[in-house]
């Protein structure tokens, strides 16, 4: 079984303590505790948009993804928050609508060149809220949520709902979570990534999505 992670900073494992501590690895251990060989990969970079992982599909993925059993997406939170950080700081209101348009168009694009070079089950992750205080960022990562639903559906795409994992735990699974409040991103280190615990608990909810169908 060879399981490739898409991705971006999440998917890569940044600010988990190590990246053998990151969902990926720690999906790929479990799966291999049942007595199975697995094999796994990752196509991930912190600061990836959606745009930049279809580029790297097309350009770098083809190879492992052809061979792969099954693949994970888990990508938008950086599209989401350029826009934010945009809206925020111009005080303009947030293009959720232009933003869900060319996010759906980018992630039906990564599905359609999966599907088109193996024969690889696909399972799209949810995006969970790092600000849940700030109504602004409920809001637009819904409609993002709502967008890989609407698009896995008719693309016959599973998902994992990530966002229902960290719902009202993100002060105990996200690295230097502070007040909840989009305002934190705007300092140096941004508090939007998994910590270790947060990681674990990706891969336990993933990894009954990612083992082989009966």
């Amino acid at each position: 079984m060879i399981y490739t992670a898409l991705g971006d900073s999440i998917t890569f494992g940044e600010n988990a303590s190590s990246l053998a501590k990151a969902y990926p690895q720690l999906s790929v251990s479990a799966l291999k505790s049942d007595s199975r060989k697995v094999r796994g990969f990752v196509l991930a970079q912190p600061g990836w948009s959606s745009d930049d992982l279809l580029d790297a599909v097309i350009w770098r993925g083809a190879s492992v993804i052809s061979l792969s059993s099954v693949v994970s997406v888990w990508i938008g939170g950086v599209d989401l928050a350029n826009v934010a950080l945009a809206s925020f700081r111009t005080k303009q209101p947030l293009a959720v609508q232009h933003l869900a348009a060319g996010y759906k168009r980018n992630l039906s694009d990564i599905f359609a060149r999966i599907k088109k070079g193996s024969r690889a089950r696909i399972v799209c992750c949810t995006q969970y809220n790092p600000f849940p205080n700030t109504p602004l960022a409920v809001e637009a990562i819904g409609r993002l949520n709502r967008t890989i639903n609407e698009l896995a559906h008719s693309c016959d795409v599973t998902v994992a709902p990530a966002h229902t994992w960290f719902e009202g735990k993100q002060a105990e699974l996200l690295y230097g979570y502070r007040n909840g409040r989009i305002e934190d991103a705007l300092s140096r280190s941004m508090p939007i990534h998994p910590n270790d615990r947060g990681h674990r608990v990706i891969a336990t909810g993933l990894v009954p999505y990612l083992i082989p169908r009966k």
